[in-house]
């Protein structure tokens, strides 16, 4: 197959997150399996405009607020006489709407849509332009094969009337090799729970602190690594420093792979308390690792958790709820442990190649129904 995959961001963007490396993790594996696959997405100041990225053909049109624009006009000028056999629209911030500048067969992928969320992170012009922008979706995807990376962003689309018949799910990988228990067994010392992403508002973040402060005032003993980078470490660094936390709290800022494996094995718990997420992959890659999860029991991240299994879900928004599971598990190794094989099985029932191999038969049959004898 001759594969267009059209995503605002590709793995090299500053702003890349777990749809890219989602995209990345699949289509590399097409483009390793002799398809050709080309990437079209929005560049950056001082990024390249063409270059090649895990065998496949990357090009950079616009940048970040105006790819939505660029991007039609490219394709016509630049990719358009290649003959693709398909687009795949990767859904990513705010849609493209590929099937109405292209005739050619099209896919749906979506990890997940903003909807009101999107007011709790960008300005109210770009929150409402991104909130506009959603609306449309069902309409101008009618009729197409859609793949959604988890049940709850299905139950999303079927809600915005999207025909449920049309929607499969597929969902997010983990590097089964890579992301493993420590050998040896061994854990930080001191107990420790891990945010690891990126820092953004929408993420809530300060729910993890503020649950931090009530363990603090409980006289449990314990700190927070909040690992990764973004526009809000300045104001979760203020707020810390508000509640007496600076001591309690590292901000290593961007990790390595090699740094972000050694944190996912060595902390005691992860946490993750967002509003909204298409799949948590980091709860997969620390469930790989034997680390079990706190999380909000929200869209998504309670598609990543088996609530008193592999994790806890806890209620979102509420603080001290969070605090009471997180002071129950730091101070119960036996459950904390037991969840923690629990999520390496569950973690095993993932695998990228799977996921690739289900893309890849959705995209065959994709190309080949427009063939088809009526």
């Amino acid at each position: 197959m001759k594969i267009l995959v059209v995503n605002w961001l590709d793995r090299e963007n500053p702003q890349a997150g777990g749809a890219e490396a989602h995209l990345h993790e699949i289509f590399g594996r097409l483009a390793s399996r002799g398809h050709e696959v080309t990437l079209l997405c929005s560049g950056w100041p001082g990024s390249a405009t063409r270059c090649e990225l895990d065998g496949i053909e990357v090009h950079r049109a616009g940048g970040r607020y105006t790819f939505g624009l660029v991007a039609p006009w490219y394709f016509r000028r630049h990719l358009q006489a290649r003959g693709y056999d398909v687009i795949v629209e990767d859904l990513n911030k705010v849609p493209v709407f590929a099937p109405w500048w292209s005739a050619i067969p099209v896919v749906l992928i979506v990890h997940h849509l903003f909807g009101n969320t999107a007011f709790q992170e960008a300005s109210l012009p770009l929150a409402t332009a991104t909130w506009l922008l959603e609306r449309p979706v069902p309409r101008a995807f009618r009729d197409l094969p859609v793949v959604a990376v988890s049940d709850s962003t299905r139950l999303d689309l079927v809600a915005r009337g999207m025909d449920p018949e049309q929607i499969t799910v597929i969902p997010n990988g983990v590097d089964l090799d890579r992301f493993t228990p420590d050998p040896t067994g061994e854990r930080f010392r001191v107990p420790t729970l891990l945010y690891l992403g990126r820092l953004k508002k929408y993420k809530r973040i300060d729910l993890i602190i503020l649950a931090l402060a009530e363990l603090k005032d409980r006289g449990v003993a314990c700190r927070l690594i909040v690992a990764g980078k973004g526009d809000h470490r300045g104001a979760l660094e203020r707020q810390c420093q508000e509640l007496g936390l600076s001591d309690m709290v590292m901000f290593p800022g961007f990790v390595n792979e090699l740094d972000k494996l050694q944190f996912l094995r060595s902390s005691w718990l992860h946490v993750l308390t967002s509003p909204k997420e298409g799949w948590g992959i980091i709860i997969i890659e620390a469930a790989a690792c034997g680390t079990p999860s706190v999380a909000s029991d929200s869209p998504g991240l309670r598609d990543s958790v088996i609530n008193g299994r592999t994790g806890v879900l806890v209620p979102h928004g509420a603080s001290r709820t969070l605090a009471d599971e997180l002071q129950r598990l730091l101070r119960d190794q036996e459950t904390r442990e037991a969840m923690g094989r629990e999520a390496r099985s569950f973690a095993e029932g993932f695998r990228w190649d799977e996921s690739a191999d289900r893309m890849e038969a959705l995209l065959l049959d994709r190309v080949a129904l427009p063939n088809r004898p009526v």
